[in-house]
């Protein structure tokens, strides 16, 4: 095993490696992609239409690597004098740690790492490393310097066990990872089963740190995302640092929504992001009390954001909650911009660059208003973040992609005027004697009886009716002492009395808690598959639920 105690080893590492080219494949995939996003352009997104029209004739450029055009790019800004010197990264910890890095230094860490992989790991371009650790800054670093040794990075939650990560490893044929001490007992003790493993990286304890700077302007985004998930990169490394923004991180084992607005009060970033569980947390507590909540712009994703959510955040802090929706395979595909009029229970309108529509099983686009599958236009040209296909599995990727569509695997329909409404997972989606129940929307009218929390909505067998909807809930304080059978009837009739009837969840069930991933996300397929009987795997896709 290779071992380096974080930034002291990258420290001593001088020599940068040239720059590179990028491989053959990756130059194939971007003449396919020609004429599609994104380029990143300093023109405020202030006109949807505007924007559309310009996407259509973005060009991408033949040869391109993050690290070297982007990060370098504010690296040479910075030491130039072109732009200040002001943190790209900001990462603190509930242990009181804080750390804050320039351009310049990322640049110069990630190039040192780069090294490392090739010199010290022997990986070459196109090689796979799996990643498994905690947000940490080395996650950061590892990112940047994969891409710009262009070795393909796979990230893994700390929440992956001994199976999964063998699955991952016999599937991608890794070369190398890189873990820590939370994951560490884990990987070894499936390396032997894993024989295209050659190297194992240990990410040691932190021993020292740069000198740092104190913020000034320029916006600052914290998204809540675990760094197993896609979200990670593109919420909390490509898109901010595509405009220069700085990126913080605040490393905590669990999410605390007090903790939470604690934390936005102190350090005061400009946008956050979050899923919408954790708002639904958050809404919960004296939200009032936080006045640098007035100025936040909020973003939330991983799931349909509760209609009602929007209104109470808007009625307490004067602010709105913008949505965006998308997933690992896609990034973000729709979003209510800020440029375009908010319709209530709608996520927005496809992001510039996407041609997103709703078609049939046969990829046919239906009638507006008709609920179908959400899916993305493939051809004749390939946007910009579709992937590619899944990685050995050939009957998944083909079975995704239908006539001239991806097909995400979410149900929804798209109004008049372009607006899109989630429906839920094709397979979160409940036939009950024949009618068709998507779960978000009977637990937004559960959301609105002042007893439910949180809940969660599953199908749940049923002999007559082959399925019925089942409610897990999460009671508020005040009605924790309630007699349950009086209040599950209550809360049936409150259903009844604003969705049609036939939606009302016949089950009910009073938990303490739900499951959830550990970014926050409720994990429906656990409690589905315990209403069925079904072995539930250890981790779920990421964009289950969503």
């Amino acid at each position: 095993m290779f071992v380096f105690s974080s930034i002291r080893y990258l420290i001593r590492q001088t020599r940068y490696l040239p720059k590179q080219k990028v491989t053959s494949r990756t130059q194939q995939d971007i003449r396919l992609w020609r004429r599609t996003l994104f380029v990143s352009s300093s023109k405020p997104f202030t006109d949807y239409e505007e924007h559309r029209s310009l996407m259509k004739d973005a060009k991408v450029p033949e040869y391109f690597n993050f690290a070297r055009d982007v990060i370098d790019r504010w690296a040479r800004s910075e030491e130039s004098g072109t732009k200040k010197p002001v943190p790209a990264f900001w990462w603190a910890d509930d242990k009181g740690n804080e750390l804050k890095w320039t351009f310049t230094e990322l640049a110069r860490l990630s190039k040192r790492f780069a090294n490392v992989l090739v010199d010290q790991c022997g990986l070459k371009a196109g090689d796979i490393v799996i990643v498994i650790l905690p947000k940490i800054p080395e996650w950061w670093v590892i990112s940047i310097g994969t891409i710009r040794a262009g070795v393909v990075m796979s990230s893994g939650t700390t929440l992956l066990r001994p199976k999964d990560i063998k699955h991952r490893c016999t599937i991608s044929k890794a070369k190398c990872i890189i873990t820590d001490k939370t994951s560490i007992h884990n990987v070894q003790s499936v390396l032997d089963d894993c024989p295209s493993v050659e190297t194992k990286v240990f990410v040691g304890e932190r021993s020292e740190t740069p000198y740092t700077y104190e913020l000034k302007d320029g916006d600052v985004i914290w998204a809540l995302s675990d760094t197993g998930w896609a979200k990670a990169s593109y919420g909390c490394l490509f898109a901010p640092w595509l405009k220069g923004s700085c990126v913080f991180i605040y490393n905590t084992p669990v999410f605390q929504p007090l903790q939470t607005l604690q934390v936005l009060e102190k350090y005061r970033p400009t946008h956050f992001c979050a899923p919408p569980t954790a708002v639904r947390q958050m809404i919960k507590e004296n939200i009032e009390d936080f006045p640098s909540l007035k100025d936040l712009f909020f973003i939330s994703a991983g799931e349909p954001v509760n209609p009602e959510v929007i209104d109470v955040w808007k009625e307490k802090t004067g602010q709105r909650i913008y949505e965006g929706y998308g997933q690992s395979e896609t990034v973000v595909l729709c979003g209510s911009f800020g440029c375009i009029p908010y319709k209530p229970g709608s996520m927005g309108k496809a992001s510039p660059g996407i041609d997103l529509q709703v078609v049939n099983d046969e990829g046919n686009i239906l009638p507006t208003g008709t609920e179908g599958n959400i899916a993305v236009r493939y051809k004749p040209y390939r946007p910009l973040g579709l992937f590619t296909r899944y990685v050995n599995d050939e009957e998944r990727t083909k079975a995704a992609f239908v006539g001239d569509f991806y097909l995400t695997g979410d149900r929804g329909y798209m109004d008049e005027d372009g607006f899109f409404f989630f429906v839920g997972r094709a397979d979160d989606v409940i036939i009950s004697a024949g009618y068709r129940i998507g779960p978000f929307e009977v637990e937004s009218a559960l959301l609105e009886h002042p007893a439910v929390l949180e809940s969660a909505v599953v199908s749940s067998p049923d002999p007559e009716r082959g399925e019925i909807v089942k409610a897990f809930v999460i009671l508020t304080q005040e009605y924790k002492s309630e007699d349950k059978t009086k209040l599950t009837k209550e809360i049936q009739d409150h259903v009844k009395s604003i969705t049609a009837p036939y939606k009302y969840p016949r089950k009910i069930e009073f938990m303490e808690e739900l499951p959830k991933t550990v970014s926050g996300k409720i994990r429906r397929v656990e409690l589905r598959d315990k209403e069925w009987g079904r072995e539930t795997s250890d981790l779920p896709p990421e964009n289950a639920g969503q």
